[in-house]
């Protein structure tokens, strides 16, 4: 059990920018102590100073962690253990698109290790500390674009075939609800609740990596695109709500639980990818 003095913690990845960044103003200034994890220590100390300054609150803490890196997710998952003794709450919200093909010193296709395989392995690693917690979720930023994918390419996760336009982004996604699933199946008696949520369409910087035309498009329709404090909204409201505890397992699309499309709700597919994934990365649960 957490001591009733000690505020509730909170680590968000990639909260240098965008929604990561708004969420974490938000509930720093909630009274929140806020673990804002980052790749570049640059980037992320500037990140926190905005939002120390933003919030009003100096319970901001810059966690540094490469998710196109095993080690660095492990390192940085013993250095949160170590700085804190209160983790309530994870929110997945790092996402990276790619125009090329890429892949990371572990030998993965970076898209599909950043958004799903690293987030899959952090998770792991904090799951202990985070049932201690009376009150444990984990919070999944995925994308509506997950229903143009018919499927999760179990077989080719490395994306060597699967490779075209946005469609290898759009499996990343779906690999953030499947997981989502196939977690709350697993841990939801032993008192976490697990949670994915698209935040809408939000002008950040995820999409400069797109096709130069897919770029384009989005200048101009930059204008109508949510803030990352609307972006936000959702994913806070998810952490904070006492409420939505009750939905455990769903998928919002941003403030409204939403009917999941066959392909996520497929358990068989599910399953398989939390054996691949645990494969890849060494993952290793504790029994729940």
């Amino acid at each position: 059990m957490n001591a009733p003095s000690t505020p509730p913690t909170v680590l968000i990845t990639g909260a240098n920018s965008g929604i990561g960044q708004a969420a974490a103003t938000d509930l720093a200034r909630r009274g929140w102590h806020v673990f804002a994890a980052a790749r570049s220590p640059e980037r992320g100390q500037a990140a926190v100073s905005q939002i120390q300054k933003d919030s009003g609150s100096i319970a901001v803490e810059l966690l540094q962690m490469d998710l196109t890196s095993f080690a660095s997710v492990r390192r940085a998952a013993d250095e949160l253990l170590e700085r804190t003794e209160r983790l309530d709450v994870l929110v997945n919200n790092a996402g990276l698109t790619l125009n090329d093909r890429q892949l990371t010193g572990d030998g993965h296709e970076t898209m599909m290790q950043t958004n799903h395989f690293s987030h899959v392995l952090l998770t792991s690693l904090l799951l202990p500390k985070l049932l201690e917690s009376d009150d444990a979720r984990v919070v999944n930023v995925s994308s509506r674009v997950y229903e143009r994918v018919e499927a999760m390419p179990l077989d080719d996760l490395n994306f060597e075939h699967y490779w075209g336009g946005i469609r290898p982004y759009c499996a990343t996604k779906l690999a953030n609800i499947l997981f989502t699933n196939e977690l709350h199946r697993r841990t939801h008696d032993a008192g976490l609740a697990a949670f994915s949520v698209h935040p809408g369409v939000v002008a950040t910087n995820f999409a400069q990596n797109f096709p130069a035309p897919m770029r384009a498009g989005l200048r101009v329709l930059r204008p109508l695109l949510r803030s990352p404090e609307e972006g936000a909204a959702p994913v806070v409201e998810l952490v904070t709500d006492s409420a939505r505890r009750a939905d455990a397992g769903e998928y919002f699309d941003r403030h409204t639980r939403t009917q999941q499309q066959p392909q996520a709700t497929d358990r068989q597919a599910a399953e398989r990818l939390w054996d691949a994934t645990n494969e890849i990365t060494g993952a290793e649960w504790p029994a729940t």
